[in-house]
């Protein structure tokens, strides 16, 4: 009896032993192809502590056959400045983990949302050109950790020649990650063309190579292209501090906009936008992209055209493509509950075959002629170092936007932007307002500032000035006015007020209705002032760069 009662436990635990390696074999592997487990598991989150972190469901890398600390330590970096490579801080970069804890930016009336159980896969596609390794990992950590597995196709990365292959290559050992490699610099336009046409999915996402995609970002986009094929969305942007790599969170009731030169700008919402939304999550029409984050579906961008494929490098795209989707039948939003995160630096760390500002005016430019009909008179106007440039064949584009019957740009600016400043036809004067080689500017003073004089650089902004038809000298919102008998200064406009308004006579000079004193800059290069007008003085004549709108 005892020995077959022991015959009959052992048989019992041989069963135990086989069925618990079976599960483990079945279950507790990784393949050769992922070497993350991103299922949600309960865990302590590395990162820095503070209110509002993510809820602790995200997975850290399974470090079995990927070594991070390794593969941050193979970074190039320049000992003595850690912003040169990257243009932000790389050691700071390089200290935090691929998975930190970020805050949870979004609304709390988010969590309260629900989607479809039947959303699509997307195809997420990242270009990098020597970009830092710490970033570039992040971004397709982020992705991979904060993402629902099945909603994630690929992550395809575009190698735009960088001079070290590897940083991508090791990134192949990471799960559903492919890898593309330029042999020569393409640029964003025709890399993204080249990962999107690799991309296996029916929806296509971009992002930038320093991101950091936050909790429940993807579901809510892809719920919009669900409901609206035609729509191309795009996630509120936050901030990750280019010195810090503090996660900062953004205002939702931001929409993308722009200025007559094709600069890219944030407008508030106005307060009648505001006053028609049901709700702070309700998604945000945008006229703009910022153009490095978005989602459309890959038959809308294949029909539609793709990107313009002679643009350079980076630059100019983001208006091209938010133009030709407003007016050629879909539209454009930000989804405040869907969140990312972006190092936003003040300069560009990589290098441009025709250098920086030729590259964005050739694209730009190339936006203005097939897009903006009669009113690229007025970003010709605003940027005038843009005329007569040369900016290849556009045919082509022309004909694409006849194939799909696409609106005029006078329909989106009333449409879709119509809180947009449009010159007046009655307006006499406009564009930069110069002297010689020099251009009076705001310096980026505001109200109850002085203006000043600064060597002209056709990028408009500061630089651009109106004369309106009550003889207001404007810039922006913005007009100049006398101020205790020779002062210059900005104020809010009040057309006709006497202390606003200016004669632009003949000589070129610019009376004051006030009296015979004019605007002078003769050693008052950062305040202008108002002298007793002599016209022998060249710093008392001034020259619009286009007249008679």
């Amino acid at each position: 009896m005892r020995i077959r009662l022991r015959c009959v436990i052992s048989v019992f635990l041989i069963i135990w032993i086989v069925v618990g390696l079976g599960c483990f074999l079945m279950f507790g592997r990784t393949s050769k192809d992922n070497v993350y487990d991103h299922r949600p598991v309960e865990k302590k989150l590395a990162g820095d502590p503070g209110k509002g972190l993510e809820p602790p469901h995200i997975v850290s890398p399974n470090l079995d056959g990927f070594n991070e600390a390794a593969y941050i330590n193979g970074s190039s970096r320049d000992k003595n400045d850690p912003y040169r490579r990257n243009s932000f801080n790389q050691v700071e970069s390089d200290r935090l983990r691929s998975d930190r804890a970020i805050p949870d930016s979004r609304d709390p009336l988010c969590l309260k949302q629900e989607y479809s159980k039947i959303l699509p896969a997307t195809s997420v596609i990242i270009c990098y050109h020597n970009e830092a390794r710490s970033t570039l990992l992040r971004t397709v950590v982020s992705v991979l950790n904060r993402s629902p597995p099945e909603l994630i196709e690929e992550v395809i990365l575009v190698d735009d020649a960088s001079d070290a292959p590897e940083d991508g290559l090791q990134l192949l050992k990471l799960p559903k990650v492919k890898l593309l490699r330029n042999d020569n610099r393409e640029g964003l336009v025709r890399s993204r063309i080249k990962g999107a046409d690799l991309a296996s999915a029916k929806v296509l996402t971009f992002l930038d190579s320093h991101c950091e995609c936050n909790v429940g970002w993807l579901e809510p986009l892809l719920q919009r292209i669900v409901e609206d094929r035609t729509v191309v969305v795009s996630p509120v942007i936050d901030v990750i501090n280019l010195d810090t790599f503090q996660y900062v969170g953004a205002s939702s009731e931001l929409q993308g906009g722009f200025d007559w030169s094709l600069h890219f700008k944030w407008d508030g919402l106005t307060p009648e936008q505001k006053a028609k939304r049901s709700s702070v999550i309700e998604p945000v029409r945008t006229p703009m992209i910022a153009g490095g984050l978005f989602v459309i579906e890959k038959r809308r961008f294949e029909e539609t055209g793709k990107y313009d494929t002679d643009m350079d490098i980076w630059g100019g795209e983001n208006f091209e493509i938010s133009f030709r989707t407003w007016m050629c039948g879909g539209s454009m939003e930000i989804i405040p509950c869907s969140r990312v995160g972006h190092v936003f630096r003040k300069s560009h760390p990589y290098t441009f075959p025709q250098g920086n500002a030729m590259t964005y005016i050739k694209n730009t430019v190339r936006t203005a002629e097939v897009w903006m009909d009669d009113y690229k008179k007025y970003y010709y106007a605003a940027r005038p170092s843009a005329k007569d440039k040369p900016y290849g064949d556009i045919k082509e584009r022309q004909d694409l936007r006849k194939r799909l019957n696409c609106q005029s740009f006078k329909w989106y600016l009333e449409n879709v932007y119509p809180q947009f400043p449009i010159p007046q036809q009655s307006d006499i004067e406009f564009g930069e307002l110069k002297q010689g080689t020099n251009c009076m500017d705001t310096l980026g003073n505001t109200v109850g500032k002085p203006v000043g004089l600064y060597p002209c650089h056709g990028g408009g902004g500061n630089q651009a000035w109106s004369m309106t038809s009550s003889k207001a000298l404007k810039n922006n919102k913005l007009c100049l006015m006398l101020e205790g008998g020779d002062r210059l200064l900005l104020e809010q406009c009040r057309y006709g007020a006497p202390e606003q308004t200016w004669n632009h006579n003949s000589n070129g000079q610019l009376v004051s209705a006030l009296g015979s004193v004019c605007i002078d800059s003769a050693g008052h290069p950062t305040e202008l002032k108002v002298l007793p007008c002599n016209q022998q003085k060249g710093s008392q004549v001034w020259r619009f760069t286009l007249t008679n709108l």
